[in-house]
């Protein structure tokens, strides 16, 4: 597994706004095809979808997201 795709794919996915990564954790989390993560291979995608989510916790607990 390659710790630096996972990340750099993460910085560019949070780079597309709150509402879009949520959408994004949604599509994952139901097999949907996501652009920017093609080149993951399947462990590195569940890694992705996991520090997603991860992100994602501190805007939900402080009610924000934009």
């Amino acid at each position: 597994m390659n710790q630096s795709k996972i990340t750099d794919c993460v910085e560019i996915l949070c780079q597309k706004g709150c509402k879009e990564v949520s959408r994004i954790i949604v599509a994952l989390e139901q097999g949907e095809p996501v652009e920017g993560v093609g080149h993951l291979d399947p462990d590195e995608l569940q890694a992705a979808l996991a520090e997603l989510k991860s992100v994602m916790a501190v805007y939900q607990q402080g009610g924000t997201c934009w």
